[in-house]
């Protein structure tokens, strides 16, 4: 894995010093090496800081320059399917065994786009054709990879993360208020928005052409999610279940093959749940030797799935590491991200995905994850449950459904919850009073997508709390995709591979191990993986009311069934709880009222109300303060 930045434009100039800036802003993307190619009368920079994976030998070095000189490329990410495009490419003269040599020749040989097509891989690129004097930039299909660009002061800036950006004497840093009330709804940013005015994310799947004659960025899709998802559902898998299990094997067989090629010592982060630990199994059945993975424990109830994770390893027979980190431990990591994420993000599951990456980071410096399953195979909970939700709810007239929603938020949550014990079925439930008021809260919707936004919301109308700032349109919004053809369940995970898997998930992941300099690898984000599964109809992936179906039978041919069955529990810290212990004063100096009030972007009453009601116990309002306090953090650091 490594780090890029890049300049274009008439005043790119910049000192020794300036250069060096840029590129250690991203030194922990790519501790092992760093380069720079200038093209000073066309005003191209192009930095590179690498983490060495393939050909650690000086071949490997970026900036690279095609055979023939046209082409200066600089690559972060891997493309797993190098070998075979080498294959192609049979009269080909190579300096070494880098996957950077091999998309360069590629695209000598077949030009971007086609090459984009072909290649198989994790990856942003920035590539300078010196002969059409054109710009292009590139990212993978799913997103894994990051890249921001945008015009600043009559320079174009692009790179991995928006600190190196930053570094850079023409950037501008205005505050984007319209992106922060897009935060306040999901906990992150959602593409193509940032935090700053003029700033953008590259859409995954996009390809990106610019020149000194077209200034304008020329955006344009070379792979789209959403229709991958509407030809797999027209053109649906028609075996039977246990021919798509064996497809869906060998699929996911080859891609963790390929994943598997490293030159330095590589693992897996193992959770216990159901898609690490498929991940893993795989791993070592195709290993003659034990699979380094690891976990993170807590001693938290409910937070802890290192016991789980253990015995998947002890039957598997991995190379085990486990550490058990205290709170105290936990909570030191909160001070580094907003560095981290460079904007503000606010899934708390941040803290233990850095811990494990650093974990790991000790160990090798590859790391594969399970991430993907859930939006694939119809893992989360909230697809079926929305689901059923609307089939009862639309059959009520949307007055008589506002009068229940009423009827709900007459009582507080304290005080359901103090009910709790008297209402039949309800035990499970840790806070039915915030589920209720929740609940209430989408009792008005008028179709499925718009439930769908209510229940994923942490903040229904942050336009609200934030001075001057309006919601932008968004693929959530109403700039919802085309997607003919999907029932309700399949437009939630076709919405959510491209909203929440890209801006949250692979986020999370990326920066988060990319801080401890290691490389993570996701092998069901394969898209030969994505396209198969979309082909498979929604009675084989939750056959019998069963989620997941596939990836489990395939699991259950390695692990027993007892070590994985289990309510699912995610990969969280108690938040809640230390915002009224041990991070309360952190939080209560972050959300001072004249704080707020003389910062200017946030209406300070309606926070402190919050504040107030979630330190007395009568509600839990965790994630809303937790996205208030990850702004606020990141705010400190500017």
């Amino acid at each position: 894995m490594c780090g890029i930045i890049g300049t274009f434009g008439k005043k790119s100039e910049l000192s020794n010093s300036q250069v060096e800036s840029l590129l250690e802003s991203l030194h922990h993307r790519g501790p092992d090496d760093c380069g720079v190619w200038q093209d000073e009368k066309n005003g191209v920079l192009l930095g590179h800081t690498r983490l060495s994976i393939l050909d650690i030998s000086p071949a490997g070095h970026q900036p690279m320059s095609s055979a023939s000189a046209r082409y200066v490329v600089v690559f972060n990410g891997e493309i797993y399917n190098h070998q075979a495009l080498r294959t192609k490419l049979a009269s080909q003269a190579w300096r070494g065994h880098s996957d950077t040599e091999t998309l360069l020749a590629c695209i000598e040989a077949w030009g971007v786009e086609v090459t984009l097509k072909e290649c198989a891989g994790m990856f942003a690129f920035a590539l300078w054709d010196r002969e059409d004097k054109c710009l292009f930039l590139a990212r993978d299909r799913v997103g894994e990879k990051p890249l921001y660009y945008g015009w600043q002061n009559d320079t174009f800036l692009f790179g991995s993360e928006l600190k190196a950006l930053k570094q850079h004497p023409a950037f501008n840093a205005e505050i984007n208020r319209d992106a922060i009330a897009l935060f306040l709804r999901h906990n992150y940013i959602p593409a193509p928005y940032s935090i700053y005015q003029g700033i953008f994310k590259l859409e995954a799947g996009c390809l990106l052409t610019l020149s000194a004659v077209q200034t304008k960025p020329k955006i344009s899709p070379y792979w789209s999610a959403c229709d991958v998802a509407k030809d797999g559902v027209k053109n649906p898998f028609l075996g039977t279940p246990k021919e798509a299990v064996d497809k869906l094997e060998c699929l996911i067989n080859n891609s963790i093959k390929q994943q598997m090629e490293a030159d330095v010592p590589l693992g897996a982060f193992l959770s216990g749940g159901i898609d690490s630990s498929a991940v893993v199994a795989l791993m070592q059945n195709m290993s003659d030797r034990p699979i380094k993975t690891f976990t993170i424990g807590f001693q938290e109830e409910g937070y802890n799935e290192a016991v789980h994770a253990k015995s998947v390893a002890q039957h598997l027979g991995t190379e085990h590491t486990e550490l058990y980190v205290t709170a105290e431990e936990a909570m030191s990591v909160i001070p580094k991200l907003a560095s981290i994420y460079c904007e503000p993000f606010a899934d708390s599951s941040q803290i233990p995905t850095f811990l494990v990456s650093k974990l790991a980071k000790q160990h090798v410096t590859v790391s594969l994850s399970g991430d993907g399953g859930d939006e694939l195979f119809c893992g989360y909970n909230r697809y079926i449950m929305t689901n059923n939700m609307w089939k009862k709810l639309s059959i009520l007239p949307v007055p008589l459904r506002v009068m229940i929603a009423k009827g709900l938020t007459s009582l507080s949550p304290h005080t359901w919850n103090n009910l709790n014990k008297f209402i039949p079925g309800s035990r499970h439930y840790n806070n039915i009073g915030g589920l209720l008021h929740k609940g209430a809260g989408v009792l008005a919707s008028r179709t499925v997508e718009e439930l769908y936004l209510g229940l994923v919301s942490h903040h229904s109308n942050p336009s609200e709390l934030v001075i001057r700032g309006q919601e932008p349109s968004t693929l959530l919004t109403d700039n919802s995709p085309d997607l003919t053809g999907l029932d309700d369940v399949q437009r939630m995970m076709a919405l959510d591979m491209v909203t929440y898997l890209p801006d949250d998930i692979l986020v999370k992941v990326d920066r988060a191990a990319m801080a401890a300099s290691l490389e993570t690898r996701v092998p069901f984000l394969d898209h030969r993986v994505v396209e198969f599964a979309w082909t498979l109809p929604m009675a084989i992936k939750n056959l019998n009311g069963q989620s997941k179906w596939p990836l489990r039978q395939i699991l259950y041919k390695y692990v027993p069934k007892e070590l994985i069955e289990r309510p699912k529990m995610g990969f969280g810290v108690p938040i809640d709880s230390w915002l009224r212990g041990p991070l309360r004063d952190w939080a209560e100096t972050l959300l001072d009222e004249s704080r707020l009030r003389k910062e200017g972007y946030f209406y300070p009453s309606p926070i402190r109300k919050k504040w107030e009601e979630h330190l007395s116990g009568q509600r839990n309002w965790q994630h809303f303060l937790w996205n208030i306090l990850m702004f606020q953090s990141w705010l400190e650091d500017q």
